[in-house]
Protein backbone atom coordinates (compact mmCIF):
# COMPACT_ATOMS: atom_id res chain seq x y z
CA UNK A 1 0.00 0.00 0.00
CA UNK A 2 1.37 3.67 -0.97
CA UNK A 3 1.67 5.81 2.02
CA UNK A 4 1.35 9.60 2.03
CA UNK A 5 4.29 11.85 1.33
CA UNK A 6 5.30 13.26 5.20
CA UNK A 7 4.85 16.89 5.57
CA UNK A 8 8.55 17.06 6.27
CA UNK A 9 9.56 15.01 3.10
CA UNK A 10 6.93 17.61 0.83
CA UNK A 11 6.99 21.26 2.44
CA UNK A 12 3.88 22.71 1.82
CA UNK A 13 2.96 26.66 2.54
CA UNK A 14 0.24 27.34 4.35
CA UNK A 15 -1.59 28.71 1.34
CA UNK A 16 -1.38 25.55 -0.96
CA UNK A 17 1.75 26.29 -2.90
CA UNK A 18 4.88 24.22 -3.22
CA UNK A 19 7.89 25.52 -0.75
CA UNK A 20 10.27 26.51 -3.32
CA UNK A 21 8.44 27.68 -6.09
CA UNK A 22 5.71 29.27 -4.20
CA UNK A 23 3.24 27.60 -6.56
CA UNK A 24 0.02 25.81 -6.69
CA UNK A 25 -1.25 22.90 -9.41
CA UNK A 26 -2.73 24.49 -11.95
CA UNK A 27 -0.27 27.39 -12.22
CA UNK A 28 2.19 25.60 -14.51
CA UNK A 29 1.96 25.12 -17.82
CA UNK A 30 3.15 21.78 -19.09
CA UNK A 31 5.92 23.30 -21.29
CA UNK A 32 8.11 25.03 -19.25
CA UNK A 33 11.36 27.22 -20.33
CA UNK A 34 13.60 27.20 -17.69
CA UNK A 35 16.58 29.75 -17.41
CA UNK A 36 18.85 30.02 -14.43
CA UNK A 37 18.47 34.09 -14.78
CA UNK A 38 15.47 35.60 -12.97
CA UNK A 39 15.72 38.14 -15.10
CA UNK A 40 15.36 36.60 -18.37
CA UNK A 41 11.95 35.18 -17.14
CA UNK A 42 10.53 38.70 -18.29
CA UNK A 43 12.74 39.19 -21.20
CA UNK A 44 10.52 35.64 -22.91
CA UNK A 45 7.61 36.24 -21.07
CA UNK A 46 7.30 39.97 -23.00
CA UNK A 47 6.89 37.95 -26.33
CA UNK A 48 3.80 35.96 -24.68
CA UNK A 49 0.01 37.29 -25.95
CA UNK A 50 -1.04 36.77 -22.68
CA UNK A 51 0.05 36.76 -19.10
CA UNK A 52 -1.91 34.90 -16.55
CA UNK A 53 0.53 34.67 -13.48
CA UNK A 54 3.57 35.98 -12.16
CA UNK A 55 5.18 34.98 -8.95
CA UNK A 56 8.14 35.01 -7.09
CA UNK A 57 10.11 33.54 -4.57
CA UNK A 58 13.82 33.64 -3.77
CA UNK A 59 15.75 32.78 -7.75
CA UNK A 60 12.76 31.19 -8.16
CA UNK A 61 10.58 33.75 -10.60
CA UNK A 62 7.39 32.27 -12.73
CA UNK A 63 5.82 33.59 -15.96
CA UNK A 64 2.80 31.57 -17.17
CA UNK A 65 1.10 32.95 -20.31
CA UNK A 66 -0.17 32.09 -23.73
CA UNK A 67 2.14 32.11 -26.95
CA UNK A 68 0.13 31.59 -30.31
CA UNK A 69 -2.39 29.50 -28.40
CA UNK A 70 0.11 27.64 -26.59
CA UNK A 71 0.23 27.23 -22.63
CA UNK A 72 3.77 28.47 -21.71
CA UNK A 73 5.48 29.00 -18.33
CA UNK A 74 8.54 30.58 -18.31
CA UNK A 75 10.55 29.59 -14.36
CA UNK A 76 14.07 30.55 -13.53
CA UNK A 77 16.51 28.50 -10.98
CA UNK A 78 19.18 30.22 -10.13
CA UNK A 79 22.93 28.25 -10.81
CA UNK A 80 23.73 24.82 -10.34
CA UNK A 81 22.23 21.43 -10.35
CA UNK A 82 21.25 21.91 -6.75
CA UNK A 83 18.96 24.54 -7.51
CA UNK A 84 17.96 22.20 -10.29
CA UNK A 85 16.87 19.45 -8.69
CA UNK A 86 14.97 21.46 -6.47
CA UNK A 87 12.99 22.87 -9.56
CA UNK A 88 12.77 19.45 -11.01
CA UNK A 89 11.28 17.75 -7.87
CA UNK A 90 8.84 20.44 -7.36
CA UNK A 91 7.52 20.85 -10.47
CA UNK A 92 6.96 17.27 -10.84
CA UNK A 93 4.93 16.84 -7.70
CA UNK A 94 2.80 20.03 -8.70
CA UNK A 95 1.52 17.74 -11.82
CA UNK A 96 2.00 14.36 -10.01
CA UNK A 97 1.34 14.26 -6.81
CA UNK A 98 -2.37 14.48 -4.89
CA UNK A 99 -1.39 17.95 -2.19
CA UNK A 100 -5.04 17.01 -0.81
CA UNK A 101 -4.14 13.12 0.08
CA UNK A 102 -0.06 13.61 -0.52
CA UNK A 103 -0.29 10.05 -2.50
CA UNK A 104 1.49 10.44 -6.01
CA UNK A 105 -1.34 10.04 -8.58
CA UNK A 106 -1.35 6.72 -10.39
CA UNK A 107 -1.16 8.15 -14.07
CA UNK A 108 2.26 10.38 -13.96
CA UNK A 109 2.21 13.11 -16.18
CA UNK A 110 5.12 14.20 -18.89
CA UNK A 111 6.38 17.68 -19.07
CA UNK A 112 8.37 18.84 -21.73
CA UNK A 113 11.31 21.33 -20.07
CA UNK A 114 13.90 23.35 -22.24
CA UNK A 115 16.50 24.98 -20.63
CA UNK A 116 17.80 28.16 -22.22
CA UNK A 117 21.26 29.57 -20.99
CA UNK A 118 24.76 30.58 -21.34
CA UNK A 119 27.93 28.70 -21.71
CA UNK A 120 31.24 28.60 -22.64
CA UNK A 121 32.85 26.65 -25.66
CA UNK A 122 35.69 24.17 -25.11
CA UNK A 123 36.64 23.37 -28.69
CA UNK A 124 38.11 25.92 -31.11
CA UNK A 125 35.33 24.98 -34.21
CA UNK A 126 32.49 26.35 -31.97
CA UNK A 127 33.13 30.06 -32.09
CA UNK A 128 31.17 32.62 -29.60
CA UNK A 129 28.10 33.86 -30.58
CA UNK A 130 26.85 30.58 -31.76
CA UNK A 131 23.89 28.54 -30.77
CA UNK A 132 24.76 24.73 -29.80
CA UNK A 133 22.10 21.91 -28.46
CA UNK A 134 23.45 19.82 -25.94
CA UNK A 135 22.77 15.59 -26.99
CA UNK A 136 24.56 14.60 -23.66
CA UNK A 137 25.18 16.39 -20.55
CA UNK A 138 28.33 14.80 -18.56
CA UNK A 139 27.57 16.02 -15.14
CA UNK A 140 30.96 16.63 -12.79
CA UNK A 141 29.00 17.55 -9.76
CA UNK A 142 27.77 14.78 -7.44
CA UNK A 143 24.04 14.85 -7.84
CA UNK A 144 23.52 11.77 -8.93
CA UNK A 145 25.82 9.79 -5.85
CA UNK A 146 22.40 10.43 -4.37
CA UNK A 147 20.32 8.55 -7.09
CA UNK A 148 20.18 5.86 -8.35
CA UNK A 149 20.54 6.41 -12.38
CA UNK A 150 20.12 4.27 -15.20
CA UNK A 151 23.00 5.06 -18.11
CA UNK A 152 23.36 3.24 -21.47
CA UNK A 153 26.79 1.69 -22.19
CA UNK A 154 27.59 4.85 -24.11
CA UNK A 155 26.61 7.10 -21.46
CA UNK A 156 28.65 4.96 -18.67
CA UNK A 157 31.57 5.02 -21.04
CA UNK A 158 31.94 8.46 -21.35
CA UNK A 159 31.65 8.57 -17.66
CA UNK A 160 34.30 6.59 -16.98
CA UNK A 161 37.00 7.92 -19.56
CA UNK A 162 36.00 11.74 -17.73
CA UNK A 163 36.85 10.06 -14.44
CA UNK A 164 40.22 8.37 -15.86
CA UNK A 165 41.37 11.41 -17.64
CA UNK A 166 40.75 13.74 -14.88
CA UNK A 167 41.55 11.29 -11.82
CA UNK A 168 38.28 12.20 -10.15
CA UNK A 169 37.53 11.09 -6.82
CA UNK A 170 34.17 10.02 -7.59
CA UNK A 171 32.46 8.54 -11.01
CA UNK A 172 30.88 11.41 -12.96
CA UNK A 173 27.32 11.29 -15.22
CA UNK A 174 26.40 11.10 -18.04
CA UNK A 175 22.60 11.53 -19.23
CA UNK A 176 21.20 12.08 -23.05
CA UNK A 177 18.60 14.85 -24.06
CA UNK A 178 15.29 14.43 -24.71
CA UNK A 179 15.19 12.34 -28.44
CA UNK A 180 11.41 13.74 -28.85
CA UNK A 181 12.65 17.40 -27.97
CA UNK A 182 16.02 17.11 -29.67
CA UNK A 183 14.17 17.05 -33.39
CA UNK A 184 12.49 20.21 -33.07
CA UNK A 185 16.17 22.05 -33.11
CA UNK A 186 17.61 19.32 -35.25
CA UNK A 187 19.25 22.20 -37.18
CA UNK A 188 21.50 22.99 -34.23
CA UNK A 189 24.91 21.97 -34.19
CA UNK A 190 25.07 19.22 -30.88
CA UNK A 191 27.84 17.97 -28.71
CA UNK A 192 28.66 17.07 -24.89
CA UNK A 193 27.84 19.90 -22.26
CA UNK A 194 30.48 19.15 -19.85
CA UNK A 195 28.47 20.54 -16.24
CA UNK A 196 30.54 21.94 -14.07
CA UNK A 197 29.68 22.67 -9.57
CA UNK A 198 31.41 25.85 -10.60
CA UNK A 199 32.18 28.69 -12.29
CA UNK A 200 35.70 29.26 -11.64
CA UNK A 201 38.14 26.52 -10.69
CA UNK A 202 35.77 24.05 -11.31
CA UNK A 203 35.59 25.05 -15.42
CA UNK A 204 39.26 25.43 -15.52
CA UNK A 205 39.14 29.55 -14.30
CA UNK A 206 42.15 30.66 -12.63
CA UNK A 207 41.44 34.36 -10.77
CA UNK A 208 43.58 33.86 -6.75
CA UNK A 209 43.24 30.19 -6.72
CA UNK A 210 44.92 27.76 -8.73
CA UNK A 211 42.99 24.84 -9.90
CA UNK A 212 43.65 21.41 -9.16
CA UNK A 213 42.88 20.58 -12.59
CA UNK A 214 45.12 22.74 -14.81
CA UNK A 215 44.83 20.35 -18.12
CA UNK A 216 41.02 20.17 -18.00
CA UNK A 217 40.86 21.01 -21.27
CA UNK A 218 43.16 18.56 -22.32
CA UNK A 219 41.76 15.86 -20.73
CA UNK A 220 37.91 16.62 -21.74
CA UNK A 221 38.90 16.89 -25.84
CA UNK A 222 40.36 13.42 -25.32
CA UNK A 223 36.89 12.26 -24.50
CA UNK A 224 35.13 10.31 -27.67
CA UNK A 225 32.82 7.39 -27.75
CA UNK A 226 31.73 6.96 -31.25
CA UNK A 227 32.93 10.27 -32.40
CA UNK A 228 31.09 12.38 -29.90
CA UNK A 229 33.12 15.27 -27.90
CA UNK A 230 32.58 17.62 -25.18
CA UNK A 231 31.77 20.91 -27.03
CA UNK A 232 31.22 23.44 -23.85
CA UNK A 233 31.16 24.21 -20.22
CA UNK A 234 27.76 25.23 -18.28
CA UNK A 235 26.36 24.92 -14.61
CA UNK A 236 22.88 22.82 -14.96
CA UNK A 237 22.19 20.94 -18.22
CA UNK A 238 23.36 17.05 -16.94
CA UNK A 239 20.97 17.93 -13.21
CA UNK A 240 18.32 18.88 -16.25
CA UNK A 241 18.70 15.51 -18.18
CA UNK A 242 19.35 13.23 -14.89
CA UNK A 243 16.44 14.48 -12.85
CA UNK A 244 14.10 14.45 -16.14
CA UNK A 245 15.00 10.42 -17.14
CA UNK A 246 14.24 9.67 -13.25
CA UNK A 247 11.19 11.60 -13.25
CA UNK A 248 9.64 10.63 -16.74
CA UNK A 249 9.97 13.85 -18.38
CA UNK A 250 11.51 15.22 -21.56
CA UNK A 251 14.61 17.65 -21.29
CA UNK A 252 16.29 19.54 -24.18
CA UNK A 253 19.60 22.41 -23.29
CA UNK A 254 20.06 25.01 -25.91
CA UNK A 255 23.16 27.25 -25.64
CA UNK A 256 24.26 30.47 -26.18
CA UNK A 257 27.67 30.59 -26.75
CA UNK A 258 29.28 33.73 -25.37
CA UNK A 259 32.82 32.74 -24.94
CA UNK A 260 35.13 30.65 -26.53
CA UNK A 261 37.62 28.97 -23.96
CA UNK A 262 40.40 28.06 -26.61
CA UNK A 263 40.66 30.85 -28.00
CA UNK A 264 39.85 32.96 -25.52
CA UNK A 265 37.21 35.03 -27.41
CA UNK A 266 34.13 36.60 -26.55
CA UNK A 267 31.02 38.09 -27.41
CA UNK A 268 30.42 41.22 -27.95
CA UNK A 269 26.91 41.26 -28.21
CA UNK A 270 25.66 38.79 -25.30
CA UNK A 271 22.30 40.34 -25.09
CA UNK A 272 21.59 39.97 -28.91
CA UNK A 273 22.99 36.42 -29.20
CA UNK A 274 20.38 35.57 -26.20
CA UNK A 275 17.90 37.30 -28.04
CA UNK A 276 18.33 35.14 -31.14
CA UNK A 277 18.55 31.55 -28.67
CA UNK A 278 14.91 33.04 -27.16
CA UNK A 279 13.57 33.68 -30.94
CA UNK A 280 14.71 30.01 -31.80
CA UNK A 281 12.71 28.50 -29.07
CA UNK A 282 9.88 30.27 -29.28
CA UNK A 283 9.68 29.78 -32.99
CA UNK A 284 9.75 26.04 -32.56
CA UNK A 285 7.62 25.17 -29.93
CA UNK A 286 4.70 27.91 -30.21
Amino acid sequence: MVKPIPESELLINPDGSIYHLNLKPGQVADTVIAVGDPDRVGKISRYFDTVELKVRKREFVTHTGTFQGKRLSVISTGMGTDNVEIFMTELDALFNVDFATRLPKPNPQRLTIIRVGTSGSVRAEIPEDSLLLSDYALGLDTLMAFYKLPQTDLEQELSFQARSGLKLPFMPYCVQGSAVVRTKFSELPSGITVTCPGFFGPQGRKVRLNPVFTDIFDQLAKINVNGLQCSNFEMETAGYYAMGRLLGHETISLNAIIANRITKNVSSSPEELMERLIAVVLEKIG
